[in-house]
């Protein structure tokens, strides 16, 4: 990353979620009272008097424990001091110096990194003149702060900004990074996917599901081309979310397809396309996003030569909304056929700016009146007068606007067979297409006192 880079480093529960958030101005982090809620490393950008850098959010260090998940979160937390230009080791006034802390400081020193020691929850002055214990980690003196109110962060902040002052900071590519959101249920190797596509565990993969919490940004070049890929929780159907942080998690989830180019819908195949995968398809349908179906685990399925042809129409009935997808079988555990993933995106991307030429459109539309005529209602027969392509933007799909006598006799099966017509012509892979219709008719006044007849 051209920016420097900040690191938030402590034990659990020390409030390192509500310091991140507090920093970047925005709860992009979830913070909950029960330990190990992060687990992966969160990046955001910040800015203080001026100097802009990034800040990284870890998972509580715990460097005992042998516990599968909790020596995956430490070496994510390695990962983050061994990239970052500095770093905050947060402690806890509350619970006072511990064994932990000695161990963590103890890591960081040999890190030789400029490390910064804040002391969190010290709201009342009575609890600040606790801090002074702190000074036997030998790190120099710690500021006292509240994440959750603010107190001190400032002064923490102004130190923050002089241990990166020394720090060289690369010139910013001017770069339009496209952003790739893979979802889908919980367990379907959303994360396994984003690291065999990278090379390194960049997300925590654990056969227990709900591994993934926070919805990860990982930018990323792809044949020249800047990506962010961006790794989410598993959604879950509304019933069974549990409130807390898998409901945050899950909104996260949401907001990712949101702000996505191109959206990868993960499905298991060894659990086959289910009602909750077309659920999760319907709500990358409703933010008219781009879409790439990619069946995982392909090499846990018995094959012979038919395979492949009755499994990809499984798929196409479950999501019979969503013709126009493209669908691949994959591996990310194998890493087999993984880079189709990216190639295909970056193709669907690309069909999505498409336009097709005034002329063409209607010359498209006047022949898909000519085979199958327009309905006619209350005695009236729809009329079309003109179509057009509205100019293509990154946020919006492509988008076609007919003039019509009366929109009150558009029936939704007749917009249906236009899109058909289209994407006959242009089959635009994996984009919905807007159709919007825009009239002439005039709205009737009810008859009443003093009116003709």
């Amino acid at each position: 990353m051209p920016k420097p880079i900040v690191a938030i480093v402590g034990r659990p529960s020390v409030g390192k979620s509500t310091l991140f958030n507090r920093l970047v101005g925005r709860p992009l982090a979830i913070v909950a009272d029960s330990p190990g809620t992060t687990r992966d490393r969160l990046y955001a950008d910040a800015e203080w008097t001026g100097t802009d850098f990034v800040v990284v959010d870890t998972g509580g260090l715990d460097l005992v424990s042998t516990d599968d998940l909790v020596v995956r979160i430490r070496a994510q937390v390695e990962e983050a001091i061994a990239e970052a230009d500095a770093i905050i080791f947060l402690t806890d006034l509350l619970d006072g110096l511990t064994a932990s802390d000695y161990d963590i400081a103890e890591l960081l020193r040999r890190s030789t990194k400029p490390v910064l020691l804040a002391v969190n929850k010290g709201e009342s002055p009575k609890r600040r003149l606790d801090a002074a214990e702190f000074y036997r980690l030998g790190l120099g003196d710690p500021f006292v702060i509240s994440a959750l109110h603010g107190i001190g962060v400032g002064d923490l902040l102004d130190a923050v900004v002089k241990a990166l002052s020394t720090v060289p900071v690369e010139e910013e590519r001017e770069t339009a990074a496209i952003k790739i959101a893979i979802v889908g249920r919980q367990n379907v190797g959303k994360s396994s996917l984003l690291n065999a596509l990278l090379g390194w565990e960049r997300a925590i993969v654990s056969p227990l599901p709900g591994t993934t919490r926070d919805a990860l940004d990982t930018p990323m070049r792809w044949d020249g081309q800047d990506i962010v890929l961006i790794d989410t929780a598993g959604i879950r159907r509304k019933g069974h979310i549990v409130p807390g942080v898998e409901k945050y998690s899950v909104l996260r989830a949401l907001r990712a397809i949101g702000r996505a180019d191109v959206v990868l819908l993960l499905l298991d195949a060894t659990q086959g396309a289910t009602e909750q995968d077309a659920h999760i398809a319907g709500y990358i349908l409703d933010e008219y996003k781009s879409v790439v179906v990619v069946v995982n685990k392909w090499d846990l399925i018995p094959k012979d030569r038919h395979t492949l042809d009755e499994y990809t129409q499984h798929v196409r009935a479950a999501l019979r909304f969503l013709p126009y997808v493209p669908i691949l079988f994959v591996s990310a555990l194998r890493g087999q056929h993984v880079d189709k993933t990216i190639e295909t995106a970056l193709r669907v991307y690309q069909v999505r700016s498409q336009r097709i030429a005034t002329g063409e459109l209607n010359d498209l539309v006047r022949q898909a009146i000519a085979n199958h005529a327009p309905p006619s209602k209350w005695g009236k027969r729809l009329t079309f007068y003109y179509a057009t392509q509205l100019e293509a933007t990154a946020i919006d799909p492509p988008t076609f606007v007919f003039f019509v006598n009366d929109t009150r006799l558009v029936h939704f099966g007749y917009e249906r067979y236009l899109e058909n017509c289209i994407r006959e012509r242009y089959p635009f892979e994996g984009t919905p297409l807007r159709l919007k219709f825009q009239g002439r008719e005039k709205t009737r006044k009810p008859k009443g006192r003093g009116s003709k007849s």
